[in-house]
């Protein structure tokens, strides 16, 4: 590791440095990381902010953090094979070290969720920012009506934090239900299969006092959204979107992430629905 990332960060340009702790398979293209900080600090993020990844000699990447602030002082980030510094990333193990900037971004808006009834939507590798949420709610489980998880891959193979899934529909304070779109055949699984909107049109709850996140893949949003307007979800601050549109900077400096007027790295990722909906390329 380069000397200049063994300083003491002096700004929000600069790394601190973190050391793996524990490099574990989640599916054949996703690993989780967990770090911690080499100096000692708490990394003090919210649920649904993100960070800034980097390895000496390659470039940046934005990925969120995938554990919530309740946890401890290690952090965790789920990790998609899908480029440079991903495929780079996968080959690390426990003890080595790398570079982070933030957290950054507008994180869930906790206070407006406590004591609602959640119903917390992902698709495919959505649910890793979606995790740091569900895990506050079960560590601060008082602080809601009610939490509902819905979660939907396209295989059994891409099914993400297994273990996870069965903890949490076994935990009576949570609801979790999970399907695939298809399922092989010759494959062991035995659970539900169908779109995420099948799980969705099955639901019955309050929706007076309801407020749903949604975290996936941008082609998911526009049909889940139909689907929560349908059960009654209709007045302002019910829905909760991220939009993770290729980010780089984290701070708003490259405009590579904007969105009309918007930023995703610092006016998001975090957005209520009608703060984005009319706005071209938003869903």
């Amino acid at each position: 590791m380069p000397h200049c990332l063994n300083k003491q960060p002096t700004s929000i340009y600069s790394p601190r440095t973190c050391t793996l702790q524990q490099v574990t398979d989640l599916t054949p293209q996703e690993k989780l990381f967990r770090l911690l900080l080499d100096n000692g600090l708490r990394l003090n993020h919210s649920p649904g902010q993100f960070l800034q990844i980097s390895i000496p000699g390659l470039t940046e990447a934005p990925i969120s953090i995938a554990n919530a602030p309740t946890r401890g002082p290690e952090f965790e980030l789920g990790i998609r094979q899908a480029g440079t510094l991903t495929n780079a990333m996968h080959q690390l193990q426990a003890g080595d070290r790398i570079g982070i900037r933030g957290p950054f971004g507008r994180p869930f808006e906790m206070e407006h969720l406590r004591g609602k009834d959640l119903l917390l939507i992902a698709g495919g590798c959505g649910l890793a920012p979606l995790r740091s949420l569900i895990q506050y709610c079960q560590d601060r489980p008082k602080e809601f009506s009610s939490v509902q998880i819905l979660y939907g891959a396209r295989s059994p193979d891409d099914l993400m934090f297994k273990d996870d899934l069965e903890a949490w529909r076994e935990n009576p304070h949570l609801n979790c239900q999970y399907s695939v779109d298809d399922s092989p055949a010759e494959s062991c699984y035995d659970g539900r299969t169908g779109l995420i909107t099948d799980l969705i049109s099955t639901l019955s709850f309050p929706a007076r006092n309801s407020c749903a996140v949604v975290v996936g893949p941008p082609p998911m949003y526009r049909p889940v959204i139909d689907q929560l307007r349908r059960l009654g979800l209709t007045e302002k601050k019910q829905i909760m979107l991220s939009l993770e549109r290729q980010m780089r900077c984290g701070i708003g400096k490259c405009g590579h992430c904007a969105i009309e007027h918007l930023y995703c790295c610092t006016d998001g990722p975090i957005f209520w629905l009608e703060e984005i909906e009319h706005l071209r390329g938003a869903l």
